[in-house]
């Protein structure tokens, strides 16, 4: 063998392959889409792949500025982040079922051609909150860790007060936002196949998480009785709504965090 062609092996050893294989999380799911190349990231943070299917995000919330009662700027530095990922393919994307909204769009984890796991990387720079949905749980609990870094080194949003985690007796001035809200449940109550989570006396101005009859469901299989969350501190998020008072409806137990305190 030449000079030349031990010289140009050895940098084919050291140079990183664009299209080696991503490692993916136990709880991403099996893969869904793999080789495509990005074609655009649309305004509402969908991404549209080469062969023209688009992608939602699955499991975070990226900032919307005004509409939450909050800077622009945020928008503009996660669509600029998202965007500067996604063009690194090919991309690699898991799916759990169900695997598509109503609007045929698909559901799922992100993985560009450097490994780069995108909703947690958008959520590690503070760029993205986790939201969890009523049907895809996945990678709750690496979603979570993700955010909680974030916001221990007040990365992003988290330097900002217009996402601050909001307490119970102040999240009523946050109505029709998504938010996040921490505070000791005082009472918690099964009434007509509904639970109650309240985290005040007066439940007709204070307070409450909800859990709808057709959420029940996600509590029993994983053997959570919502009534166990009596006494403690937790955290939900999802859109502030009155109803006798502010409450956020919670669809499943990944939705809640129990918070240790001290």
């Amino acid at each position: 063998m030449t000079r030349l062609a031990i010289f140009i092996l050895g940098l084919s050893l050291l140079t990183p392959c664009a299209s080696y294989a991503v490692a993916l999380p136990a709880c991403a799911g099996n893969i869904e889409i793999q080789g495509e190349h990005l074609l655009r990231v649309e305004q509402n943070g969908v991404v549209v792949i080469t062969d023209g299917r688009a992608l939602v995000l699955e499991g975070i919330r990226l900032p919307t500025g005004s509409r939450e009662n909050a800077p622009g700027i945020y928008v503009d530095r996660a669509f600029a982040m998202l965007d500067g990922y996604v063009k690194h393919g090919p991309l690699t994307i898991t799916a759990l079922r169900p695997k598509e909204d109503r609007y045929g769009r698909v559901r799922g984890q992100l993985f560009n051609g450097q490994g780069v796991w995108v909703q947690q990387a958008l959520l590690r720079a503070g760029l993205a909150r986790v939201a969890i949905s009523p049907d895809r749980t996945e990678c709750a609990s690496e979603l979570y860790a993700a955010e909680d870094a974030a916001r221990a080194a007040r990365a992003g949003i988290w330097a900002d007060p217009s996402y601050a985690i909001r307490t119970p007796d102040t999240v009523a001035t946050f109505a029709g936002t998504f938010q996040i809200v921490q505070g000791r449940v005082l009472t918690a109550e099964l009434k007509n196949g509904r639970a109650y989570l309240d985290f005040g006396s007066d439940w007709h101005s204070d307070f409450t998480a909800v859990i709808a009859p057709e959420d029940m469901d996600n509590f029993r299989k994983l053997g959570v009785d919502p009534r166990s969350y009596a006494g403690q501190t937790i955290r939900v998020r999802g859109l502030v709504q009155m109803h006798n008072g502010p409450e956020i409806e919670v669809a499943n137990p990944q939705s809640v965090q129990v918070i240790e305190v001290p």
